[in-house]
C-alpha cells in the first residue's frame, strides 16, 4: 500500500489561513443575523424581511468580501504586505503625489488608526458571543458567562509569544471542524425549507429598500456585521500570501457563511420570534447544542486571531515608516518574516479588550459599538483603491468607474448607516481611534520638526573633515555614528570630539532608511561615499516589514575598507532631550506628548541589534 502523500505547502497555507485571517468573518453568524433583527433597530421575523436580509447579506459578501478584497484590493499588494498603510505606501511610493502629500497620507493614517479601533472590539465580540450560547444550551451557566469569557481572553492573548505559524497550525483544523459544521446545519435547515434560496436573487434585497427604505437603511448597521473582518483579511495578507486566502474564502469560507445564514433564514421562517433570541444554536438540535457551544466558542476564540496578528503586522509597518517610535518587536519564525510579536501591543489590547466585556457585559450592548470603526476604514481604503487604480494601474474610465461607484455606494451606505449608532456605544471605536490617529500624526509630525530644527544647527561635513584631521587626535579602530539625517555632522560626532578631543582611524556615519517597499535586494541594502581622511557615509536601505540588523549588514560591506570586526568597532548613538516651545510647529501638548513618547521609544540598540558592549551614548538637547 502506498503511504498518502503529505498536502501540499499551498494547501497547508490556506487551512492555516482559515484558523488566522477568518476567524473573525467566519463567526459572525453567532451573532450579525440575531442583531438584525433583535438589535439597535429591531424588524419583524416575518418572511418578507428574512429574504430582504438574507439577500442583503448575501451581496454584501459578494461585493465587499469577494469582489473589493478579494478580487481587486488584495491585487494592491505592496510586494506581498497588506493593509491601509502598506496601501498608502504603495500609493505614494510609486504614484504621481509627493510622498507627503496631506490628503493621501491622513486618509491612509485614520484608516490604521479605525483598524485599531475595531481590532479591540473584535475579540469581545467575538468570544462573548460564543460563550453567551452556553444559557441555550445550559441556561442555569448563564452566571458563568463573564468570568469564562475573561478568562478564555486572558488565554489567547498569552499564547501570542508562540507565533502565527504555531497558532494558525493549532486554529487551522479547529476552524476546517467548525465551518464544516455550521455547513451541515444550515444545509439541514434549508432541506427543511427551501424557499429561502430565492434570497439570493438580488430583487429581495432591492424590494427590501423600496417597500422600507428607513428600516432597510436602518438594517445595514447591523448587516455589516457578517463582513467584519475583511481589512484585518487584506492586513493580514503578508501572513499567507494572497493565494491561500484566495482558495480558503472561495472554496471553504464562504460556502459554509452562506449556508449557515441561509439556515438560520430558515428556522426564523419555520418559528419566528420563538427562534429568535439565539437562530445559531437552535439550528442544532438538543443533544447537540453543547458541543456546538464548544466548537463555537473555540472558533469564537480563534476569530480575534485575525485582527491580533494583523494589528502586530500594521504596528510594524507604522514603525518603520515613521508614524510611530521605535517598539519591541519579536520574530516568532526563522522562515517567514511577516509572523512577528509586539508585546506592548498584545498586552495593551488585552486591558481594552477586558475593560469592553466588563463594562458593556452582553453581545446586544457590544454590537451598538461594532462597525464604525471598520466600515470607516473600508471606505477609506476604497479611497486609496481609486488613486491605486488612477495613478499605478492606469485602468480605463469605463472600467474603473462603474466598479468605484460600486465600492463608494456600498461603504459609504454601510457608514453611515452605523453612524446612527455612535450613542448606543459607537463612540468607544471613534475614541480609540481618534487617540491612535493622535498620536500617529503627532510622532510624524514631531519627527520632521526635530529634524528640522537638528539640519538647521548642523555643520557641513566637509568643513568638519578639514578642521577635525589636523587638530584631533587619531586612535585605532572604527567607530560608527548612528545618524538619522544623511547629511551634516552627526551631533554624537562633535561630542565626543568636544569632550575626548580623539578620533578613530576610520569613522562611518551610519543612516538607516526605510522604503515603501516591504523587503530591499541585497544588492540595494547598501550605499557608501568615502569622505576623505577615514571619513565615510553609509546608508543602510530596509524595507518597512523587515528589522534592521546593523552588526549583519555591515558584515557583508566590501568597499569600506577592512572587513568589520566587533570588537574594533564602537557605535555612537545620540539621545535627544526635547525642550518643547513657543516655536511654531505643533501646539505645546502635542509637543509634551512627542518628547514623552521619544523618552519611552525602544533604544536604537535593542532597535538596530547593535551589540551592547560596544555601544557609547551621548545626549543632547533639542528644542521644537
Amino acid at each position: 500500500m502506498e503511504p498518502v502523500p503529505p498536502p501540499s505547502p499551498g494547501m497547508r497555507l490556506a487551512v492555516s489561513a482559515m484558523g488566522v485571517v477568518f476567524g473573525d468573518i467566519g463567526t459572525s453568524p453567532l451573532y450579525a443575523l440575531r442583531e438584525t433583527f433583535a438589535g439597535h433597530h429591531q424588524l419583524a421575523p416575518d418572511a418578507f424581511h428574512i429574504m430582504g436580509v438574507i439577500s442583503l447579506i448575501f451581496w454584501s459578501m459578494m461585493v465587499v468580501v469577494t469582489f473589493k478584497y478579494v478580487g481587486v484590493i488584495m491585487r494592491a499588494d505592496n510586494r506581498g504586505a497588506g493593509g491601509s498603510l502598506a496601501l498608502l505606501a504603495l500609493v505614494s511610493g510609486r504614484g504621481k503625489v509627493g510622498r507627503w502629500t496631506g490628503g493621501i497620507v491622513l486618509l491612509g493614517v485614520a484608516a490604521t488608526a479605525l483598524f485599531y479601533g475595531d481590532a479591540v472590539i473584535t475579540p469581545a465580540v467575538s468570544v462573548l458571543s460564543a460563550v453567551e450560547g452556553i444559557t441555550v444550551a445550559a441556561p442555569g451557566f448563564a452566571n458563568w458567562v463573564l468570568p469564562v469569557s475573561v478568562g478564555i481572553l486572558v488565554g489567547l492573548f498569552s499564547i501570542q509569544r508562540s507565533g502565527t505559524a504555531r497558532v494558525g497550525a493549532l486554529f487551522g483544523p479547529i476552524m476546517l471542524v467548525y465551518f464544516v459544521a455550521i455547513s451541515a446545519l444550515g444545509l439541514a435547515s434549508i432541506w427543511r425549507t427551501p424557499a429561502i434560496i430565492e434570497a439570493l436573487l438580488p430583487h429581495h434585497a432591492l424590494g427590501f429598500f423600496i417597500s422600507d427604505p428607513m428600516r432597510a437603511f436602518l438594517a445595514l448597521g447591523s448587516v455589516v456585521l457578517a463582513v467584519t473582518g475583511a481589512e484585518a483579511l487584506y492586513a493580514d495578507m503578508g501572513h499567507f500570501g494572497r493565494n491561500p486566502i484566495r482558495v480558503s474564502w472561495l472554496f471553504f469560507v464562504l460556502p459554509a457563511l452562506l449556508l449557515n445564514y441561509m439556515g438560520q433564514g430558515a428556522l426564523l421562517m419555520r418559528e419566528g420570534m420563538g427562534a429568535l433570541h439565539n437562530p445559531f444554536y437552535l439550528l442544532a438540535p438538543d443533544g447537540l447544542r453543547l458541543p456546538l457551544v464548544v466548537l463555537a466558542t473555540l472558533a469564537a476564540t480563534i476569530a480575534s486571531q485575525a485582527v491580533i496578528s494583523g494589528t502586530f503586522s500594521v504596528t510594524q509597518q507604522a514603525i518603520q515608516l515613521g508614524f510611530m517610535p521605535r517598539l519591541r518587536i519579536e520574530h516568532t519564525s526563522a522562515s517567514a518574516a511577516g509572523q512577528i510579536y509586539v508585546p506592548l501591543i498584545n498586552w495593551l489590547m488585552l486591558g481594552i479588550v477586558i475593560v469592553l466585556v466588563l463594562a458593556f457585559r452582553s453581545v446586544s450592548h457590544l454590537t451598538s459599538a461594532y462597525g464604525i470603526a471598520v466600515t470607516g476604514a473600508m471606505l477609506i481604503d476604497s479611497c486609496l483603491l481609486t488613486v491605486v487604480i488612477a495613478r499605478l494601474w492606469h485602468w480605463p474610465r469605463y472600467k474603473a468607474v462603474p466598479l468605484l461607484t460600486l465600492f463608494f455606494l456600498v461603504d459609504g451606505a454601510y457608514f453611515a448607516a452605523n453612524l446612527t449608532k455612535i450613542t448606543a456605544g459607537g463612540w468607544f471605536p471613534l475614541m480609540i481611534g481618534i487617540a491612535v490617529f493622535t498620536i500617529l500624526t503627532t510622532w510624524s509630525k514631531g519627527r520632521q520638526l526635530m529634524l528640522a530644527r537638528m539640519r538647521e544647527t548642523a555643520m557641513p561635513m566637509s568643513v568638519f573633515i578639514r578642521s577635525a584631521a589636523t587638530s584631533a587626535t587619531r586612535v585605532p579602530g572604527t567607530a560608527v555614528y548612528m545618524t538619522s539625517s544623511a547629511i551634516g555632522v552627526p551631533h554624537a560626532l562633535l561630542h565626543n570630539l568636544k569632550h575626548n578631543n580623539a578620533l578613530h582611524d576610520r569613522i562611518v556615519l551610519l543612516t538607516v532608511k526605510i522604503a515603501d517597499e516591504p523587503y530591499v535586494s541585497a544588492d540595494e541594502r547598501c550605499s557608501i561615499e568615502a569622505l576623505g581622511d577615514g571619513f565615510h557615509r553609509m546608508i543602510l536601505r530596509y524595507g518597512f516589514v523587515e528589522e534592521p540588523d546593523v552588526p549583519a549588514a555591515l558584515a557583508n560591506v566590501e568597499r569600506c575598507g577592512a572587513s568589520f570586526r566587533m570588537m574594533d568597532t564602537s557605535f555612537f548613538l545620540a539621545r535627544q532631550t526635547l525642550l518643547p516651545s513657543a516655536k511654531p510647529g505643533m501646539s505645546l501638548w502635542r509637543e509634551k506628548l512627542f518628547a514623552w513618547m521619544l523618552r519611552n521609544a525602544e533604544s536604537a540598540m535593542e532597535f538596530f541589534r547593535l551589540p551592547t558592549n560596544r555601544v557609547v551614548e551621548l545626549g543632547s538637547q533639542v528644542e521644537i
